[in-house]
């Protein structure tokens, strides 16, 4: 019963996952929180799904999958509620009330443990409450108990904005919280045969997609994840300095193995203070918690790495190019990229995907081009691992790519491509236009559910009601009077007639910059800008 109600419980954030990833306070199109617990859960039914038949068994397969597969700060937090329930079960004949209750309260220890400095109105209080309504209830049966702590976290849940007040200003409840009482309707489906809730269309408003530090549109700017082999007496030290690195800390699991999660300013030394205390980190994952956007579905269907015919001969230095839109696929193709890896900002290839690529470039060294400053870390870790040189030319979007990529000489060294690369990718000014999905305040005005927005790298630039209006109101902030191209890539969403206006625009307003406009088919951003 246990393993059909995990089972239940991935289905059921599954099929909420868009509604939980609409709780979200930041107004570009990110909301991570509903997908993010789908996928940990994703990982424990795949654990599951060879576990033996036994508690023991189904307990340890729920423990481990939930350690390995916790993604962002909600899937890290429920993975230490799982794991806290089955330490307290795994090795009861017959789990009952009591047992049940004591296991919950346990869970509710654990995830609070596990964060540095809990923030209450997130997944940690509804958490909580829960647990203490089934204790409250422990004298009745086993689905007493459930029912008890459904009811107790649906309560809880709907005070959550009186908790957190950017959950009050938003007028949403938590998107953590949200998830974790479908683990109770679960049970409850399992147990009682009740029938789940129908997935709510909410619109485009949301809650705060990180449990522990909601408001990362104005916060720490990184979301660094990655599995830790330490040894357990270092643990502490471990944690101490992270505390002095940032904010939304969770690390969980034990003997050894760890899951660890902080939102930071600093990449680097969240990384060095696992390697400087005798660790080995692994599976690194980096978000910008600003740029982050809810791309999983476009990589799915992508298929993770895109082969592209590698030259008939093999040349002395070849590329690797992350990117995503079949356009932006075949624009590398015609500058000399032989092997792209479909990823976005927060489907972000793993090391394991860059050293397929790599292992299929026709060539004696190889340059990555992550595109991306999510994938900057992952890509470097590519060369300690493989035979062959390897360099990362840390390009931050795909218009510093594409003038990368200008500078590419197949036949030179590997050495002297670098710096070619590094020095044309550095004269780019990027930007990017996406649209809000909710009303929200910003430092240049209001903005609107359905407006434009034009980013720039120090964040939004231009705030329009039409696309052409923000994409032009974005170049005007970027284009300065040494500037003589600009590089417009053209997504999904970006229309014939958006894009002839902004060439009008340009003619009349920028009379001496040549503009120059490619199809990439990109998601979700119709532009991607890029002035030399």
């Amino acid at each position: 019963m246990l393993r059909r109600a995990i089972e239940t419980y991935r289905d059921a954030l599954a099929a909420h996952r868009g509604a939980i990833n609409r709780l979200n306070v930041y107004p570009v199109p990110d909301g991570d929180t509903g997908t993010n617990m789908a996928l940990t859960l994703e990982s424990v039914a795949d654990e599951l799904a060879s576990a033996g038949p036994d508690m023991p068994a189904v307990c340890a397969a729920i423990a481990h999958g939930s350690l390995m597969g916790a993604r962002g700060n909600s899937g890290v937090i429920l993975s230490q509620i799982l794991r806290g329930l089955t330490e307290h079960i795994e090795d009861q004949p017959v789990v009952e009330a009591l047992a049940l209750a004591k296991a919950l309260v346990a869970a509710a220890d654990a995830a609070y443990g596990a964060v540095m400095r809990p923030v209450e109105g997130t997944i940690l209080t509804v958490m909580r409450d829960a647990s203490n309504a089934a204790r409250a209830a422990s004298g009745g049966s086993v689905i007493a108990v459930v029912d008890a702590a459904r009811t107790a976290g649906a309560e809880s849940l709907a005070r959550t904005p009186e908790l957190l007040q950017v959950l009050k200003d938003a007028g949403v409840v938590d998107a953590g919280g949200a998830g974790l009482l479908l683990f109770f309707d679960s049970l409850l489906h399992v147990l009682d045969g009740r029938v789940l809730p129908e997935p709510v269309d909410t619109g485009p408003v949301t809650t705060t997609g990180h449990a522990a530090a909601p408001d990362h549109g104005d916060g720490t700017r990184y979301e660094v994840m990655y599995l830790l082999d330490l040894d357990d007496h270092a643990i502490d030290a471990f944690k101490s300095t992270w505390d002095t690195l940032g904010d939304s800390i969770v690390v969980v699991g034990g003997k050894g193995l760890w899951n660890c999660h902080i939102h930071t300013d600093d990449i680097g030394a969240s990384i060095e203070t696992a390697i400087g205390l005798g660790g080995r980190p692994s599976k690194i994952r980096v978000t910008d918690l600003h740029e982050q956007v809810d791309e999983q579905d476009w990589v799915r269907e992508a298929g993770g790495v895109a082969a592209i015919d590698p030259p008939l001969e093999r040349v002395s230095t070849g590329v690797v190019a992350v990117g995503v839109g079949l356009g932006i696929g075949r624009i590398f193709r015609s500058l000399g990229v032989q092997v792209v890896v479909t990823g976005g900002q927060s489907m972000n290839p793993s090391t394991a995907d860059l050293l397929d690529a790599v292992a299929r470039v026709a060539a004696d060294s190889v340059v990555i081009l992550p595109n991306n400053k999510n994938i900057i870390p992952v890509a470097g870790r590519v060369g300690d691992l493989c035979e062959r040189p390897v360099a990362v030319v840390p390009t931050r979007t795909v218009a510093e790519g594409f003038a990368a990529l200008v500078a590419y000489d197949p036949e030179a060294s590997l050495a002297d491509n670098v710096a070619a690369m590094c020095g044309a990718a550095e004269h780019v000014v990027a930007g990017e236009v996406t649209r809000a999905v909710r009303d929200a305040a910003s430092p240049i005005g209001p903005i609107h559910s359905g407006d434009y927005l034009g980013i720039a790298r120090h964040g939004i630039a231009a705030v329009d009601d039409s696309l052409a209006g923000a994409t032009t109101k974005l170049l005007d902030t970027l284009i300065a009077d040494e500037h003589e191209l600009v590089t417009l890539i053209a997504g999904a969403d970006a229309t014939p007639a958006d894009t002839a206006m902004i060439e009008a625009w340009l003619a009349q307003h920028r009379p001496d910059v040549t503009a120059e406009v490619h199809h990439g088919g990109q998601p979700l951003y119709p532009y991607y800008v890029g002035v030399e």
